[in-house]
Parts: C-alpha cells; structure tokens; sequence
C-alpha cells in the first residue's frame, strides 16, 4: 500500500488480497498450489447464506410452519427466519426498527450475514409481534416462520452457516479439474486460515481496526478523522469526493446538509461536532453502542490476524503445534472449543497430537480483552510484543475501561478452520461470461468462520 497522504489510502489497482494485506491477511494454507482466479458475488444467487442452528438444522428460504398462538405466560418473544436478499444485517434491524416502531436494543440476531447475498437467518424480537410479522413486507427482505418463544436467539447462539457459493469468470486451463480436486482435498484434510475477513474491517473502506484502536487509545480525534475524512482508493468516487471536500475545508455546518444520508454516521459524528465544537469524544462515543463494539472487536480481530501471519512469517507451522502453542480441546456435542486448553512442549504432547490428528483440539489464539493472561500463551505472548514494537502499540491498551464497560473479556479462537461438507457441485462453461469457466461449491462452517477465506484459498 502507498500512503498519499495522512488522508488518503491508495491500494494498487484496488486488489482485494492487497486490501487484505492491510488487515493482517497475507498467507495460505494452500501456498505451494496455483490459484484459479475469478470472481464471487457477481450477483447475489452466487451467494447463499444460510444459518444452522445448534441442533444441526440449515435453515431453508422456502420454509415456513403455520402460526402458532402466543401464550404471555410462557412466550417472552417472537422468533422469525428473516430472508433477505443484497442487504447487510445492520441495516435489517434499523428497517424492522423503523417499520415495527420498536427500539434496536430490542431485536436480537445470532450473527451478521455478507450484504452481497441471499441468506436466511433468525431474528427474535421481545414481545408478541406474530400479527404485525405476518403483515411485514419490504423490499427484498421477507420474513417466514414466524413462532413465539421463551428465550431470543443471540449472538453466537447458532451452531454456524451454510454457504452455495459459485467462483465465476475462471480462466481455462489444462487439467483444471484436477487442480481443484487437489486444492478442495487440501483444504478438508489440513483446513484454512481462520482469519476475519474484510467483512469484519469493512469492504470498501477497511479502517474499523484502525477506528478501533485509537479509540482504546484515547485519541478520538484521530477516530473521527479516520471514520470521517481519510479516503480510501476502494470506496465509490462520491463518497471520496465529500470528505476531501470536508478535509480541506472542515466547514462542517456550511457541508453537512450536502452529505449524503448513506454516510449516516458520518452525519452524526458531524453533527455532534457542530454541536460540541471541537469535542471529539462526546462525537465519537455517540454512535450506537452495537457500533462501538464493532470497532473495538476489529481492532481485536486485526490482532489475531497479525498473530497468524507473524507466526507462519517466522517459520511456524500453520498445521503442527510448536513449543508454547496452546491446544483447546473440542466439545463432543458439535466441535466447539471448550476451556479445556493446554501448553504444548510437556507430557501431554504425544494425545494433543493424536487429537489434532483426529479433529478433537485446535492450537488456538487469543482474541485479547481485559481479563486475558497473555503469559497463558508462551509462544503467542513473544510474537506479540514483537507485533506490538512493530506497530507502535501499548500493551496497556487492552487494560482501557472501554473493554469492561462493552464486556470484552476476552476468549480464544482457532488458528486453522476446517470446512464440513465441503463439496464440488458444478464446473463447466460459465454462462455469464463467455470462454471462462464457473465452479460451484457447498460448505458449512462454524460460527465466525468466513468463507470468503476458504475462497481466497481456490483464487489466490
């Protein structure tokens, strides 16, 4: 990347695994393979989403039970498949708030959905809303299965997602079947980076990281700046327009009824500005608290992502465990990880290999709070006072208040991901683009896996 200017971020020819680089996404579990190339998301039937619950059900776009009665001495909520198609999961639960007069603290969902897609997920609202739910129509979202329950879904709360996804415009090649077998064959038998994808730090402007750190860091003025005035090669031209507009003249009441709606917190931290000149905290910590969660947790996930590339940068296995790494063994009911962990380099080393080996443990990462041990890491905590030195970060900003008021613990997370199911459904001719070639694949992945992971693994 080439850095303009403090305002501005240029990423050549705005190539998504350049932009990846900037969020700490860089190696492969499949480097020794050539890639197809190719594009997803063309169009959103090239993308379907579909959440599975902890009992193993995907759910289906076309199902849909009859209406049960609410009964208020049992029922707390309404629980609903929601489908929608092209529509980020954020902007789902403003429209529900808007059109079923309720506040957005009271709509629950167990994880957010790519906005490039069709996908099915859950949603629950407190109270009986079973007759305005079967009346709800908007464009592109559709709700189905509409029941009264005792408790809401939340965050985390399903088991994981099912994807159809199709690679398009694949160049053809000699043999090229063959070297998808063997890519898809690698990846079920050693898995794939865990990374967060670019969903998590934004698409077309990738700074909720950066949004996040400085405001664990205390310095609000630069998270405004950066939400609100640097511009990024990869956003629409409009949007980068207004802010250098902006920037260079910070005339922010004579601008601001010239800002389009769709920067809608851009508005309001503007807005407070006018409001409270120059009081860049009171702005800043305005935003919805789902949003300032949001940043804080991108900034987190940067961590872990840098934490993957240094490791395997400093010649660690992404497959075997080394000196120091820790191993959590997985649940027998649906392979979660449990708070079983342990230090690899001792007794046990001998059964944490053979539960790798048999996909009963993963080497994990820790995803930092206020109440995580590092020292409980020994490999992990000497990479990252490395990562820390290297980007001029204080190892006192995982102690900010902030992490105990947005309840940021702390937790761990796999290294490797491997995919269930993972299938080849179709490859052959594509029909949108003439002399390419599309693939089709199904997969489920555990909750929090990206699958836009799995795919940079078949396109490099």
């Amino acid at each position: 990347m080439n850095d303009e200017s403090a305002s501005h971020r240029e990423f050549q020819g705005n190539l998504e695994r350049e932009i990846e680089q900037f969020v700490g996404i860089s190696v492969y579990s499949t480097s020794s393979m050539k890639g197809l190339g190719g594009i997803y998301k063309n169009n959103y039937k090239d993308f379907i989403v579909k959440e599975i619950t902890n009992e193993g059900k995907i759910l289906e776009v076309k199902e849909d039970t009859p209406v049960s009665v609410f009964d208020d001495s049992t029922h707390n909520f309404t629980t609903f498949n929601l489908i929608k198609i092209n529509r980020d999961t954020f902007e789902i639960v403003r429209i529900l708030s808007r059109k079923l007069h309720i506040p957005i603290e009271g709509i629950h969902y167990s994880g957010l959905k790519d906005k490039i897609s069709l996908s099915v997920q859950q949603f629950s609202i407190r109270g009986n809303y079973i007759d305005q739910l079967k009346k709800f129509k908007y464009k592109d979202v559709f709700v189905r299965n509409v029941i009264p329950t005792k408790k809401p879904v939340k965050i985390g709360s399903n088991w994981g997602n099912n994807f159809t996804i199709a690679l398009r415009k694949i160049d053809p090649e000699e043999n090229q079947i063959e070297t998808i077998q063997k890519i898809l064959n690698k990846i079920r038998e050693n898995g794939f980076p865990n990374y967060y994808g670019l969903q998590r730090f934004g698409t077309f402007r990738p700074n909720s990281h950066l949004v996040g750190r400085y405001i664990l860091e205390g310095k609000f003025k630069d998270a405004f700046e950066e939400m609100v005035l640097t511009t990024y090669s990869s956003e629409d031209v409009k949007s980068q327009k207004i802010r250098k507009k902006i920037s260079q003249t910070k005339q922010y009441e004579k601008l601001f009824e010239k800002i389009p709606h769709s920067l809608n917190y851009e508005r309001n931290l503007i807005k407070s500005l006018i409001d409270h000149p120059q009081d860049y905290e009171t702005a800043v910590k305005k935003l919805p608290l789902y949003l300032l969660k949001l940043l804080i947790s991108s900034f987190q996930s940067y961590v872990f992502n840098k934490l993957i590339t240094l490791r395997v940068k400093k010649g660690y296995s992404l497959f075997h465990p080394e000196i120091g790494d820790v191993i959590s063994i997985l649940d027998d009911d649906n392979g979660h990880l449990t708070k079983v962990k342990y230090v690899f380099g001792g007794s046990y080393d001998e059964y944490l290999e053979e539960a790798i080996s048999l996909n009963r443990a993963r080497i994990v990462i820790p995803l930092i709070g206020y109440d995580t041990n590092i020292e409980e890491f020994p490999l992990i905590n000497k990479l990252l006072n490395e990562l820390f030195n290297e980007e001029g970060i204080d190892s006192s900003i995982f102690k900010n208040d902030l992490l105990i008021d947005y309840d940021f613990k702390g937790t761990f997370r796999p290294m490797i991901v491997k995919p269930i199911g993972l299938k080849l459904l179709e490859f052959g001719s594509d029909d949108e683009f003439k002399k390419k070639n599309i693939l089709k694949l199904e997969f489920s992945l555990k909750r929090g896996s990206y699958a836009t992971m799995l795919l940079r693994e078949l396109m490099k």
